[in-house]
């Protein structure tokens, strides 16, 4: 549900890139869906006369929308959406990444994420993102590190 998903992440539109969450193994994987559509704000000031393949969902929000499927299995069970309090998920890293197909506007995105390693205040994380079964985005690793909220926080907005 999408309730669920606000509740872990910080996520709001247009950078909420996770519809829905149908599998989750706490602490182990997670099964999200991310539906794109044509509707997105980043397709709206397109020209007309575009070719198709001009029209695929750019490779940098899949990649986005794949770490924040991660982000959703890293923080089930110990939610903190608020990231000027508590601890706050960073994205630390990313290696071995690839792009096997182009993802459409119409097509629905099934992320796969696997915890690799979990450590005190690090996970490691590893997928592949599919539509209709077909791989799209391999990712053979990322990091994501948590850290103290009051660590991070300028003086001006009450760092100790």
């Amino acid at each position: 549900m999408i309730a669920d998903i606000r509740r872990v992440l910080p996520h709001r539109y247009p950078m909420l890139l996770v519809d829905a969450v149908t599998e989750l193994v706490p602490g182990e994987r997670l099964t999200a869906r991310k539906a794109v559509t044509a509707n997105e704000p980043w397709y709206a000031d397109l020209p007309d006369d575009l070719r198709a393949e001009q029209l695929a969902y750019p490779q940098v929000l899949l990649v986005e929308s794949w770490c924040q499927a991660a982000g959703v299995l890293a923080t089930w069970e110990s939610p903190n959406p608020d990231v000027l309090t508590g601890t706050v998920m960073l994205f630390g890293g990313i290696s071995g990444i690839e792009f096997h197909r182009p993802v459409m506007p119409g097509d629905v995105v099934e992320h796969h994420v696997e915890v690799f390693r979990a450590l005190t205040d690090t996970v490691m994380f590893t997928g592949r993102s599919t539509v209709d079964g077909e791989a799209a985005l391999t990712v053979s690793r990322i990091v994501m590190a948590f850290r103290p909220a009051s660590v991070l926080l300028p003086d001006s907005l009450g760092r100790k």
